[in-house]
């Protein structure tokens, strides 16, 4: 098996950018601290959305799907949640998953 990316690409409301943003290292680096899990970056888009939102995408490294797997069927939904419950729809997120081919 090889290792595969998970992106999560994140829209932010701007009024909320710098307490996001406080909260997602400490929510990364708890991501991290899960089985498989074997780097991560936090980057941000230079441009903003239409409507202001801060832009940022981030790239975890995992040894192989199998952990990817655990992760969203373990941990995922708690993690979702916290998110959700501190910020409410003052961001966006969408994902998806990429295998590395070399």
């Amino acid at each position: 098996m090889s290792a595969v990316i998970y992106e999560v690409n994140l829209q932010v409301r701007p009024d909320l950018a710098a307490a996001y943003l406080a909260w997602l290292h400490g929510h990364v680096a708890e991501i991290l601290a899960l089985p498989g899990f074997e780097a991560a970056t936090i980057a941000r888009d230079r441009e903003a959305t239409d409507d202001g939102w801060l832009q940022l995408c981030c790239h975890y490294r995992l040894r192989d799907a199998d952990a990817l797997e655990t992760y969203l069927r373990e941990h995922a939904p708690r993690l979702r949640a916290d998110g959700i419950t501190r910020f409410g729809d003052g961001f966006r997120a969408r994902r998806r998953i990429l295998d590395l081919l070399g």
